[in-house]
Formats: structure tokens, C-alpha cells, sequence
């Protein structure tokens, strides 16, 4: 018995890892050939719609300016754009501030939600947001993005030219990559999240999945589905699922780029990941039970792929290991002979293989110091999130028995490094 469950979780590690080699090349062939359509685009010379940009924005007096300036700086026609800032219940300077570029300049709102309709997260930030909107075109940043200044407009003419698209994806890159190995970890990560989650499954399937920040989707669309689902932790992977059942698709254009700040301390980045973790399980509790039932049904990867990696992925690593250290206590007669440690090596090739790959698509992170950091990654950072997702599981399966209602972390954020400054704003 000890026997089939540690090879059968082995095979499910593997199976995971050439599904992600194999999204790896489509994220590849996406990288070679999502410009080309551009110069077609823009001879098309489509009228540009009226934006607006939704900020929800609690507590972000250490990064709200930082985020306007860059909204301010965008290359975007003023006339047609709307930059909404919603102070969701703030308890510091976060209103002061964006109130004063408000008075300044003309196309500024800020929403100022108040009690019992605040402070209660992203969501119902976003749906505020929304009522006091009037864009054709929704955009939405979080508090400490800093987008480039073409990011807006890429994601609005990719939209207008792709009308089965509901909504376009940029590309989001990690600010603060450089401050200490924690930020260095994530930033390996979110590469490897666009390249091969976001990139390879779209070039695949047709499917991406809408992050927490800079995208577009169609204003029509938002209120034809209701807004954000307010119950939501991970209200972004929640649209996408409806987005698809309502037989758009999402489209991952990364020329839209914005730079985020990520976690850099340890405690910062587990409640934030756990708040993601018990969102995606969320999701896929709410909408699993009706998979055939869906509209679109290329989406049904989607829910397959979070399902898997959520639960049968993480759940296979664990009872090996468990398996594995037990058998070094008590025999279980497990016959860990040499054909299985050739293919724990090999698997362990295979990851730092599919890292490289999607490193080597960003010219500036190709080289050996991250070489050095994807080997101990592997060991550390990626087995720390085998614990995370068990933990959120947990506090998801005592939310359900005991009714608990669901509380919303907001990240905390850090201090602006002017070094960590995204490459366009070094330049002004």
C-alpha cells in the first residue's frame, strides 16, 4: 500500500511538471509573436474610448502618491481618461493625498467610501469604484503599481481590436526585486507566473486568468455579470471564471507592463499568500461542482489546473515526503530503489530547466546569481508553499463548518527605495 500511494503521488508531481514544461513552450511562442499585430492595430486608427482607472486604496499612504504620479504620466489622451482613487476607509493620509492631486487636476476623482459599505476589501472597493465611474473601459491598478506609460493604452488597443476579448492582461514586474532574497524568490515567481500560467495557457487554450492589477475589461461586461463578487479573497480569479462563461476570453498582451512592490518580510508575504491560496480554493469549490455546465469550455482547464494544483498537486507532495521521511523511522517496506531517486534528480532538473526558460525571456534576469538562487529555490521557497496551502485549507475547511465570516488582509506595503524605481520613471 506504502508502495502504490509514493509512486502514484510521484506520478502526480510529474505529470504537473511536463504540463508546465509544455505551458513553458507556449509561453515562448506567445513571447516571439504578441507584437506582431500592433502596427495593423494602430493604422487601424479606431477611436479611443473613455477610461477609467479604478485604484482601490486602503491605508497606501506609503504608496499612493507614487501610483498617481505614475497615473498622471500616462500616455493616454486626458480628456478621455478618469483616474479614480477609492479611499476605502483609510485611517491615514491615503484621502489627504489623493484629495490634494484631485484639486489639481481635473480627470483625479477620489471615492471616499464610508461604513457599513468600507473597509471590508478589494471587491467592494472595486464595485464603489465602478458606481462612480463612467469610462467605457475599466482599468484597474492596485495602490502600489507604478504602470509604464503606453500601459494603459496597449491594454485599451489590444481590447478594441479583439472583440471576443472581455478583458486584456498586461504584465506586471516586481519593483523591488533587488531588496533581499525573499523579493528575489517572488520575482522568479511572477516571471515564471507570466511565461508559462499566463503566456502558455493562452497561447494553448485561449485562457489567462485575470490578475489583481493592470488590466482592462469592457465596462458592458462588468455590469452585465454584477460587479466583483464581494465574498471573494481572490475576486480576480473569481471574474475570470464568469468572464469565460459569458463566451468572452481573456487575452495576455504584455507589452501593457506595470511595476508592483511585492512582500519583504517573511510574515508580510504568508498572510498575503495565504489570502491568495484560500481564494483560489474558493473558486474552485464554487464553480467545480458545475464544470460541464459552463458556457465556455476552455475554461473547464482553468478549474482543472487550479484543482490540481491546489489540491491533488500539493496533496502528492506531501504524502511522498511524508511516505519518504516515516520509512527512515518505521518500516513501511517502501522500495525507494533507484529507478524512483532518478526520478526525484530528474525532477528536480526538469524545474530548475522551466525556471531558466522563463528567466531567459527577460534579458536583465539570465544570469548566474539567479541561477545560484533558482537551485535553492526549489528546496526553500517553493517547499514553504506546500505548507501554506495546507494551512489555507484549514482555516477554509473551519470557515465552512463554522460560518466564519471571511476577513480581508490588505498587503502591507514598504517604504519606496528610489533605486527600486521602475526603469521608465529612473528616466524623468
Amino acid at each position: 500500500m506504502a508502495n502504490t500511494l509514493f509512486y502514484l503521488s510521484l506520478s502526480v508531481i510529474w505529470i504537473m511538471l511536463l504540463y508546465h514544461m509544455f505551458l513553458m513552450q507556449g509561453g515562448y511562442f506567445h513571447y516571439l509573436r504578441y507584437r506582431r499585430p500592433i502596427p495593423e492595430w494602430e493604422k487601424n486608427q479606431q477611436p479611443l474610448p473613455k477610461v477609467s482607472v479604478l485604484i482601490p486604496a486602503h491605508n497606501e499612504e506609503v504608496v499612493i502618491e507614487r501610483t498617481i504620479k505614475a497615473m498622471l504620466r500616462l500616455d493616454y489622451p486626458k480628456d478621455k481618461l478618469e483616474i479614480v482613487v477609492i479611499n476605502d476607509n483609510s485611517r491615514d493620509r491615503t484621502g489627504e493625498i489623493a484629495d490634494e492631486y484631485a484639486s489639481k487636476y481635473p480627470y483625479v476623482k477620489v471615492v471616499h467610501t464610508k461604513p457599513p459599505h468600507a473597509g471590508k476589501g478589494k471587491s467592494g472597493a472595486l464595485n464603489q469604484g465602478l458606481a462612480h465611474s463612467s469610462g467605457e473601459v475599466i482599468v484597474v491598478y492596485d495602490a502600489d503599481n507604478t504602470p509604464e506609460r503606453k500601459a494603459v493604452y496597449y491594454l485599451v488597443l489590444a481590447l478594441l481590436n479583439d472583440p471576443k476579448a472581455g478583458a486584456v492582461v498586461g504584465k506586471f514586474r516586481v519593483v523591488n526585486a533587488a531588496t533581499n532574497l525573499l523579493t528575489r524568490f517572488i520575482n522568479i515567481e511572477t516571471i515564471c507566473f507570466q511565461w508559462m500560467a499566463q503566456a502558455g495557457r493562452f497561447f494553448w487554450f485561449r485562457v489567462t486568468t485575470i490578475p489583481g492589477t493592470n488590466f482592462a475589461i469592457r465596462r458592458s461586461l462588468v455590469e452585465e455579470l454584477g460587479g466583483w463578487d464581494e465574498k471573494a479573497l481572490a475576486e480576480d480569479t473569481e471574474l475570470t471564471i464568469r468572464v469565460y462563461n459569458e463566451g468572452y476570453y481573456i487575452r495576455f498582451f504584455p507589452a501593457a507592463i506595470t511595476w508592483e512592490q511585492e512582500p519583504e518580510s517573511w510574515k508580510v508575504w504568508w498572510k498575503q499568500r495565504t489570502r491568495w491560496a484560500r481564494g483560489n480554493q474558493y473558486v474552485v469549490l464554487k464553480f467545480m461542482w458545475r464544470i460541464f455546465s459552463l458556457r465556455k469550455k476552455s475554461i473547464m482547464f482553468d478549474l482543472i489546473y487550479f484543482f490540481f494544483t491546489y489540491f491533488l498537486f500539493f496533496m502528492g507532495v506531501i504524502v511522498s515526503d511524508v511516505l519518504f521521511v516515516t520509512n527512515m523511522f518505521v518500516d513501511l517496506h517502501l522500495q525507494v530503489g533507484i529507478v524512483a531517486m532518478i526520478l526525484w534528480i530528474l525532477a528536480y532538473f526538469l524545474y530548475v530547466t522551466e525556471v531558466m526558460i522563463a528567466l531567459s525571456i527577460e534579458r536583465t534576469e539570465l544570469n548566474i546569481k539567479n541561477f545560484l538562487i533558482v537551485l535553492l529555490m526549489y528546496f526553500t521557497y517553493s517547499q514553504l508553499w506546500i505548507v501554506l496551502v495546507v494551512y489555507a485549507l484549514y482555516l477554509e475547511f473551519k470557515r465552512v463548518v463554522f460560518r466564519q465570516e471571511l476577513k480581508w488582509y490588505k498587503t502591507e506595503r514598504f517604504a519606496a527605495d528610489k533605486k527600486a524605481a521602475p526603469p521608465a520613471e529612473r528616466q524623468v
